[in-house]
């Protein structure tokens, strides 16, 4: 027969209430005593009544996370760091894969599906900034990412232009001067890639480099077949670069591929600089320097942002809130500093 909270009460020899009070979470209860009923919450084996706590309290314990799509490395990686912030904080996350899509993404908003989360978190990529009347929601919800800017909504962003910025930086003062960017957007003004392509330009143009539109090589999509596509187009325009900043890792990880395949050495002949730090880079040849973007940081800062919604019921947080993760450049081997003779 399981055991209840009077059972455990009993063991511990306090009142059912601070038994509840523990098991709820609860911070004013004596250490002691907490570890008293711990002890016989163990012993006993109790499971809580999750359906019942949910009627009392309103709330359902589980969060959603809407992102593009999980083949993409970033998301899956990010996904994953949802998932253990969450638990940390006894929630569990309900995932919807929107395919980047417009339409899919406002149906996720509109879903009657939301009725069975307390709040969700947002990845958009089909959306924009005039979509930003969709995210007006009667329900707690944060925003990752870059597509929309000064919404409703409490809104976690990767700080894209200072990190790109760096990122090209980091080659200049390896001794690179003649750095091609691919995986641009065309006719993009706000996302992740008209963001870092921002921070490449500010680069160049801070060290007295003149920007070169024939070193930039666009592409919609960002998966290695397009770094791939992006240095094979590249090279056969045949025109002088020594350094490469790809958009993200995966554009990197198929640019070097070509590069390799073609006999040109990397960083010898060309350095090569990524921006995400997927668990890849660290296991390619050469290893791949690249932008930790913070994503740790993210999905921990997007959960306790999303969580304090769903508590704030007397809407005393106030007013939407920004939040930028930091940013670091991780040094491998792909972007060495050139040795001059």
């Amino acid at each position: 027969m399981a055991a209840t909270l009077r059972d455990v009460a009993a063991l511990a020899g306090v009142s059912v209430k601070t038994v509840s009070n523990v098991v709820n979470g609860y911070e004013f209860v004596k250490p002691a005593t907490r570890e008293k009923v711990s002890a016989a919450v163990t012993e006993l084996g109790y499971q809580p009544n999750i359906a019942a706590r949910n009627l009392r309290t309103g709330r359902t314990g589980v969060i959603g996370l809407a992102v593009p799509e999980l083949s993409f490395s970033y998301f899956a990686d990010l996904a994953d760091l949802v998932l253990t912030a969450a638990r940390a904080q006894d929630f569990t996350v309900l995932i919807e894969q929107t395919g980047g899509e417009r339409h899919r993404e406002i149906d996720v908003l509109e879903s009657p599906r939301i009725a069975m989360l307390d709040g969700l978190l947002f990845s958009p990529l089909g959306m924009s900034n005039e979509d930003a009347s969709h995210l007006d929601v009667p329900y707690p919800l944060v925003l990752l990412g870059e597509r929309i800017f000064g919404g409703p909504t409490d809104h976690v962003t990767i700080q894209n232009v200072e990190a790109a910025r760096a990122a090209t930086e980091y080659l200049i003062r390896s001794g690179r001067r003649d750095i091609a960017a691919i995986g641009a957007h065309a006719r993009e003004t706000v996302g992740s890639a008209a963001l870092r392509l921002q921070g490449y330009r500010e680069a160049l143009a801070a060290h007295g480099i003149p920007f070169d539109e024939s070193l930039v090589v666009y592409r919609e999509g960002w998966h290695r077949m397009d770094g791939a596509g992006s240095m094979q187009e590249l090279l056969a325009r045949g025109i002088q670069f020594d350094a490469v900043f790809a958009l993200n890792d995966e554009l990197a990880l198929g640019a070097m591929r070509v590069l390799q395949q073609e006999g040109v050495r990397v960083p010898t002949d060309v350095a090569v600089v990524g921006f995400d730090n997927l668990t890849e880079g660290q296991f390619s040849l050469p290893s791949l320097t690249t932008i930790d973007p913070g994503r740790r940081q993210i999905a921990e800062a997007a959960v306790s942002a999303l969580i304090e919604r769903i508590s704030d019921r007397g809407g005393v947080i106030g007013q939407p809130r920004r939040i930028n993760a930091p940013f670091a450049v991780v040094e491998r081997e792909s972007a060495a500093v050139r040795q001059t003779a």
